[in-house]
């Protein structure tokens, strides 16, 4: 079994869990979410003694995407994700940073993805799935072996992802936690965009917007 690694990287104003992900033996990794604070991420990636393959990115919004041409120009590697349906997020992130005080530049991926296609860090591999809702373009990594996930703002330690931004879904939102997430398996980890890690048994259990 290739043994997964990942730790959190909290970056920009809304402490977001841009996350170092990587296979143990061969400390190769992903940087998943560049949201911001480049130069933190960098230093981040040093202190590890990791090296980075490639950018993985959930959805477009801002404090997700904000940091990813940045970086990309930084270290000369690829970016994976996400569906092509958050490209109008992506193209827009310069307007989007300027709302909040953050520098931003667009990024468009170097592949975008879809439903069934898969990922790989080092020797790990990750299975797509298209999870909109919180964004039409989402998607989550699934890593079977380690019973891993990285969920971005699809669900969260008790809540899930707001859909009161522009192409959100609440139907659609729930729609795809519980016939994407769920049929994982309830011992599977989920590393969300904001917060805590999670399990997907658990928020089937006790998350209440997921039982109203």
């Amino acid at each position: 079994m290739t043994k997964l690694q990942a730790f959190i990287i909290p970056v920009t104003p809304f402490q977001q869990n841009c996350s170092l992900v990587f296979d143990d033996a061969r400390k190769l990794g992903a940087i998943v979410d560049p949201g911001g604070d480049v130069d933190q991420i960098i230093e981040a990636i040093h202190e590890s003694g990791i090296t980075i393959e490639k950018i993985l990115l959930t959805h477009g919004h801002i404090d997700h995407a904000g940091g990813a041409a940045e970086l990309q120009e930084k270290l000369g590697v690829p970016i994976e994700g996400p569906h092509p349906e958050d490209l109008f997020l992506l193209e827009k992130l310069a307007e989007s940073g300027a709302q909040y005080g953050m520098a931003s530049r667009p990024v468009v991926p170097d592949r975008w993805l879809r439903e069934g296609d898969s990922v790989t860090v080092g020797d790990l591999s990750f299975a797509v799935y298209e999870a909109p809702g919180h964004t039409p373009g989402s998607v989550v990594f699934f890593n079977q072996e380690n019973r891993f996930a990285l969920v971005g703002d699809v669900l969260f330690q008790g809540s899930i992802g707001r859909t009161d931004f522009p192409r959100g879904d609440h139907a659609t939102l729930l729609r795809s936690i519980r016939e994407k997430l769920f049929p994982l398996g309830d011992d599977v980890v989920c590393l969300p965009g904001h917060g805590s890690p999670c399990r997907i048994g658990e928020e089937r259990r006790t998350n209440p917007f997921l039982n109203a």
